[in-house]
């Protein structure tokens, strides 16, 4: 498994200082929350989704990164349409219910969809061109609660070594037929379960002391920045600045 998922790595925008990204996707995320219309937000959505194919992000892992805003953004306009509103656009019967569709409900819905979109597309092209280090250093930068960042940081990168871990014991119940059976795949998965929070609390006390004696004192060298390029920083105020402009339109 990747603990990595930054793609694109000759693309110009992974090259970005990591701050400057994050703070032009926090103004785009502003713009597109505060939007009065459909426009800005799929403009944001498509130029997230353009940039996210030209980096070399698979149509697959896209898709599967967009699945759940996507679920929601409908259920927001389903129960908007139907349960918001007072302007009748068309009613049908349903097993004996009568659901009436209001236009008001429905644009109502679509804005707040429109704004999932946006909002998702900005975050997800940042998440693909920026390192989880990266983005946690920038967070650091952002002065996010250091204990934050260090929780962050380990889970992150213990997070697959117990993955693996399940993986070896999943591999060896199923070789020995455990789970055949509706009962007895209960009972292997909570036997997996159980093991990997001993894993992990006997993994964490391990660490725990091997970094104290090591010298640990809570200062990470990845947390420390070199300074702003001009260029990067003229190029994204540019950027923001003409994004501003359409979102004011």
């Amino acid at each position: 498994m990747r603990l990595n998922t930054q793609y694109g790595h000759s693309h110009p925008l992974t090259a970005l200082d990591p701050r400057v990204k994050l703070l032009s996707a926090l103004a785009l995320l502003v713009m597109v929350i505060s939007s009065r219309g459909f426009a800005f937000p799929l403009l944001v959505a498509g130029l997230s989704l353009a940039l996210c194919l030209g980096m070399g992000v698979p149509l697959r892992v896209i898709a599967v990164r967009f699945a759940e805003p996507h679920f929601i953004a409908f259920m927001v306009v389903f129960l908007k349409l139907f349960f918001s509103g007072h302007v009748p656009l068309f009613s049908f019967s349903l097993f004996g219910l009568d659901l009436i569709g209001h236009r008001d409900g429905l644009l109502e819905g679509l804005l707040i969809a429109s704004r999932i979109a946006g909002a998702v597309s900005a975050m997800a092209l940042l998440g693909f061109a920026t390192s989880f280090t990266e983005l946690m250093a920038a967070l650091a930068w952002l002065k996010v609660p250091r204990g934050f960042i260090e929780v962050a940081l380990f889970a992150w990168r213990y997070l697959f070594v117990l993955f693996d871990d399940a993986q070896v014991i999943y591999c060896t119940q199923k070789n020995r037929l455990g789970y055949v059976g509706y009962r007895r795949g209960l009972r292997s998965f909570g036997t997996l379960a159980g093991a990997l929070i001993i894993k992990a609390f006997d993994s964490s006390q391990s660490i725990t002391t091997a970094m104290v004696q090591r010298g640990y004192d809570g200062t990470m060298p990845l947390l420390k920045h070199k300074p702003f390029r001009g260029a990067e920083v003229a190029l994204s105020m540019t950027f923001i600045f003409c994004m501003g402009v359409i979102w004011n339109i």
